[in-house]
């Protein structure tokens, strides 16, 4: 049933894709005319179906006119999902008289088509089923038989009218094959979904979307990134910290180890993020689960964000070191998630990390490595401001971050592939080390935002009872240089041989 001249004005008209009307702050205006532009396989046609589908819920009647695709083919687009297009309308303008008797669903004819003709045919199905939402799939065919640009502005714009007198809320769908630079339709239409699809030199193809304009309607702007799965679209809107504060504690909590706590100054805080770096090796991802085993015990939540490493791995190493996160997986507290870089865009794990926090309630937040996420998306030119937004984020919920990143090289000048130790409000640094014919490990800190750090250099050891923290290093100089140089006038190291455990 179409909507009447008294609706709301203020009303919003769901799309039937829950993240693009997040975007949209909770839809679009009835009765008014949409665009949705893209390339072939961006989605399009998926969109438009879930449009439909939410009208149906609501009671409205719903009309897919095609001009390039068959019905067979619609209903194939929504086997694949799930779905049943039963009473949404599905009509075909096509010249293909095989159709004439084969297909159940009525079939329009424009012999020899043209434009006009054919504006006809769809004027005709409207007047005759009076639907509420109506998808035009695709304006291409329209601009080839229009021939020239102002006859075919002229049609649109009379469509356009036609469906306002009829208090239809339209979506027209188009490919993109005008020339470049033609913005006629976004004159004409209300509003301007853009749909993109992108290939990558390795891994999955990535879409995104971007609301071009939508008047009238305050919404989300720039690129929000989007994925096709059995079920629909998913959406992620893009990720504005500033819109997601809560209060929380500001108490210091500890990670588990005094020695650590006290390199530290007080603990970690709520509300900020710590990050850890060194080679490979050195015991970056076992500080961490330290610090989250912490959490746990204290019967807080916790996520885990794993790239590198298998979570097997991650679950045997642990335990060795007598951190089995098994009980608290069973028990609900902790959530690792095993993440394929090749197979995430930015947008999506953005959405993984706020279901974690809003939906499971983590308090603490780990994302092993960075290294990987960055490899993931090479060609991302906003990657760091993407990560600021998502650490501003975590910061306004009180979760406390942990994140790992790994330092090319074992000793001597090691290099990362991303500094972002200046969006960090703690960074520990951990170094390998040579001394009495072994090679041992150190840990410092180098800066807190939240509290007045030790300055020490500390040894690190990881044994099967755990992480182990000696007294001060005070027998070398140049330990976080990567070229530490022995000095004996400054004592013997580790006095400290009670430091070895």
């Amino acid at each position: 049933m179409s909507l009447t001249s008294t609706t709301d004005p203020d009303r919003r008209l769901a799309t039937g894709t829950a993240g693009l009307d997040n975007v949209l702050n909770g839809g679009i205006t009835p009765r008014r005319l949409y665009l949705v532009e893209g390339t072939p396989g961006s989605g399009k046609t998926t969109l438009a179906l879930q449009f439909l589908m939410e009208g149906r819920s609501q009671g409205e009647t719903g009309l897919y006119i095609t001009l390039s695709e068959t019905v067979n083919e619609l209903s194939a687009v929504a086997r694949s999902h799930d779905w049943t297009l039963d009473g949404i309308e599905l009509f075909e303008i096509i010249a293909e008289d095989e159709f004439a008797t084969a297909n159940e669903q009525s079939l329009l004819h424009p012999s020899e088509v043209e434009l006009g003709e054919t504006v006809r045919g769809i004027i005709e199905l409207v007047e005759r089923l009076d639907p509420a939402r109506v998808v035009l799939d695709s304006l291409s065919e329209l601009r080839l038989l229009a021939q020239n640009p102002l006859r075919y502005r002229r049609q649109i714009l009379a469509l356009k009218h036609f469906f306002a007198r009829r208090n239809c809320t339209v979506l027209m769908l188009d490919d993109r094959t005008a020339e470049p630079g033609d913005l006629q339709l976004h004159s004409i239409a209300h509003g301007v979904i853009s749909l993109e699809h992108l290939a990558t030199d390795f891994g999955s193809e990535r879409r995104r979307l971007r609301v071009i304009k939508m008047r009238g309607l305050k919404y989300r702007g720039g690129y929000h990134d989007f994925t096709i799965e059995t079920g629909g679209i998913c959406v992620y809107p893009r990720l504005i910290a500033a819109h997601h504060h809560r209060e929380f504690p500001t108490e210091p909590v500890t990670t588990g180890l005094v020695e650590l706590d006290a390199l530290l100054g007080d603990g970690l805080f709520p509300g900020t993020n710590a990050l850890l770096t060194g080679p490979a090796g050195i015991g970056k991802t076992t500080t961490a689960v330290q610090c989250m085993m912490a959490a746990l015990k204290r019967g807080q939540r916790a996520a885990y964000f794993l790239f590198d490493e298998r979570l097997s791995t991650l679950m045997i190493r642990s335990r060795a070191l007598s951190m089995d996160l098994q009980p608290y997986i069973d028990n609900g507290l902790l959530q690792i998630r095993q993440i394929d870089p090749a197979e995430l865009s930015p947008g999506e794990f953005a959405s993984a990390v706020r279901e974690s926090v809003e939906g499971d309630g983590a308090s603490v937040v780990v994302i092993d490595s960075l290294n990987a996420y960055l490899h993931a998306m090479p060609s991302d030119n906003f990657l760091v401001l993407q990560m600021h937004e998502l650490l501003s984020y975590l910061s306004q919920q009180g979760v406390v971050a942990l994140m790992i990143l790994g330092q090319h090289g074992v000793t001597g000048d090691l290099r990362t592939d991303l500094d972002i130790s200046y969006l960090a409000d703690t960074v520990m640094m951990l170094r390998f080390f040579e001394a009495g014919g072994e090679v041992r490990k150190s840990i410092a800190v180098i800066k807190t935002r939240t509290s007045d750090h030790e300055r020490s250099i500390r040894e690190f050891t990881i044994t099967p009872n755990g992480i182990g923290i000696g007294e001060p290093i005070r027998s070398f100089t140049g330990i976080l240089s990567g070229s530490p140089v022995y000095t004996r006038e400054l004592g013997n190291l580790l006095s400290e041989e009670g430091s070895k455990k």
